[in-house]
């Protein structure tokens, strides 16, 4: 957790707004599930390049409050933007949002906490990021490129029966043996350095090709997934957002494949039934159970309308909680 930005004015930068061309998915329905009280205190998780953190403050009151929070030097560019007294940035990672609701002393009062979980689609479309297969760039996939191992780094060095589980857990790809394999192979005479060529290598030693979806799309979920620790970044947070929340604030949660949503569902679930340990036909009192969440709602999925305008909104799913 480093330094923070902070807004100086009264409302959101015209300028910026119309300057502004990435689509949030499910902008709507997340603002509407997240802010119930327009003169509340709120928290945007992942900052991104803004769309929700925007339409988070046309919504509130001028007392209301937005605190945002992103590990991306970029996003804490776009934030610079801003320019709304309300509005308040710090670069930490979302796990770190008790520290950060801590030392702005707003732990406990908080109303309700976005998290628009995964890589944006502008680090997705940024060539020099180097996330996508789609894009020739320098290998490097970290969302916060100041710290950590890169992905060039991380293939040059890791066994090959690493890069297979890598693979195998965190891009569920059938065939992680014999695409780490290839990537083995090839690195003894040719270090990889850009994302075309390790496109390159993994569609050929791809097996099963999908007519629906690039060869190497699995292998790369999986290393952006493990250099940058998401479900483990994920699980913190989940449990740092209830710490922040104010009883009756709300937690939305927008994931965007189905190792992201199985924990968010797992953890709603947990947070909701409460303590499961307690000997069967035992007579308890409703707060014995110490039940933290309720749902709120069903999982919402993107519109058709949505999808039609931005296609990577099909794989996104929601999820509200109340803290009680």
């Amino acid at each position: 957790m480093r330094d923070e930005v902070a807004g100086t004015h009264t409302s959101p930068d015209a300028a910026a707004d119309a300057a502004y061309k990435h689509v949030s998915v499910l902008l709507d329905g997340a603002v509407s599930a997240l802010v119930g009280n327009p003169d509340g205190l709120y928290i945007d998780g992942t900052f991104g390049r803004g769309g929700h953190s925007r339409a988070i403050l046309n919504s509130l009151s001028p007392s209301g409050r937005l605190l945002a929070i992103d590990r991306d030097p970029e996003a804490l560019a776009a934030a610079a933007a801003i320019t709304d007294e309300r509005f308040s940035i710090h670069r930490a990672t979302f796990a770190e949002m008790d520290l950060v609701a801590e030392q702005a002393d707003i732990k406990g009062r908080v109303d309700g906490v976005l998290l628009d979980v995964g890589v944006s689609s502008p680090q997705l479309d940024d060539a020099r990021r180097g996330f996508s297969f789609l894009r020739d760039g320098p290998l490097d996939m970290r969302m916060d490129p100041d710290s950590g191992m890169s992905a060039a780094e991380w293939i040059a060095t890791t066994s090959e029966s690493e890069m297979a589980r890598v693979f195998k857990v965190y891009g569920e790809e059938r065939f992680a043996k014999r695409l780490a394999r290839a990537v083995c192979e090839r690195r003894r005479e040719i270090p990889f350095t850009r994302t075309a060529d390790l496109a390159e290598v993994l569609k050929t030693a791809h097996p099963a090709w999908d007519k629906f979806k690039h060869p190497a799309t699995k292998a790369f979920q999986a290393i952006r997934i493990f250099l940058n620790d998401e479900l483990g970044q994920l699980e913190r947070a989940l449990k740092a957002a209830l710490e922040v929340l104010a009883p009756g604030g709300h937690l939305v949660v927008i994931s965007f494949h189905s190792l992201e949503d199985r924990l968010v569902k797992r953890f709603f679930r947990d947070q909701s039934r409460g303590d499961t340990h307690l000997p069967a036909n035992l007579p308890v009192r409703e707060d014995q159970l110490e039940r933290h969440m309720a749902l709120v709602g069903k999982a919402q999925r993107a519109s058709e309308a949505e999808v039609d305008e931005n296609p990577r909104a099909r794989s996104a799913v929601m999820r509200v909680a109340r803290k009680l």
